[in-house]
């Protein structure tokens, strides 16, 4: 504590401003890339374990809106061109007390209210509503972790071990996929027969919001 408060010191002197300034935006600068880097590393960890476990996922990693070159998350596509489908995901959002991971079952599409009474989907979601999931529009499923990935703490884990880390967080979406694969699957399978006037892409979605 003693350093960090000569550092402060240091640093509040009115003449030490610039550097102040500039330390903190090389800083911030550093922070983004790791996170990034480190959204990239947890991306090609997932893509084994599904790959181990032979799931039918194609991972792919997301990306900021307002930076496209840094990377916020991950998501699980299927090869398919069916419009709607429950795919897993994680990432990272803005609380106002700094970055959160959260991770779940996204709809790729946005469901219609026949969608959702699908018993494929009904006994989905009852099963993860048991395990503690929480449930919206956009989600079938999803949950906060306690992860901050820009934090201090986070950070210094992630350079310092971070198969570890990797692996950590690797287990939590494990512990979603794994167990309720074959209900994924069955949901997934009800929704492909679905007929095409019942689906709406985001893409559409968002076409019609502008418009």
């Amino acid at each position: 504590m003693k350093e960090e408060q000569a550092v402060l010191d240091f640093f509040s002197k009115i003449e030490n401003l610039p550097l102040a300034l500039s330390v903190a935006e090389q800083t911030d600068l550093i922070r983004e890339r790791l996170n990034s880097d480190f959204w990239s590393d947890l991306t090609s960890h997932v893509s084994g374990m599904i790959k181990r476990h032979g799931l039918a996922w194609h991972i792919a990693s997301t990306e900021d809106r307002n930076s496209l070159d840094n990377l916020v998350g991950f998501h699980c596509n299927l090869d398919t061109d069916q419009q709607v489908y429950i795919r897993p995901m994680m990432e990272q959002q803005n609380l106002g007390k700094g970055m959160q991971i959260y991770f779940g079952l996204m709809w790729s599409g946005k469901p219609t209210p026949e969608h959702l009474a699908l018993p494929a989907v009904a006994a989905l979601r009852t099963a993860l509503a048991k395990d503690g999931y929480q449930d919206n529009e956009s989600f079938l499923a999803w949950q906060w972790t306690k992860l901050y990935p820009r934090s201090k703490s986070f950070l210094l884990r992630y350079h310092q071990k971070p198969e570890v880390l990797l692996s950590e967080i690797e287990a939590v979406l494990e512990r979603l996929m794994l167990p309720h694969d074959k209900l994924i699957a069955q949901a997934n399978s009800a929704l492909s027969s679905a007929p095409r006037s019942m689906t709406i892409s985001l893409e559409q979605l968002r076409s019609k919001t502008k418009a």
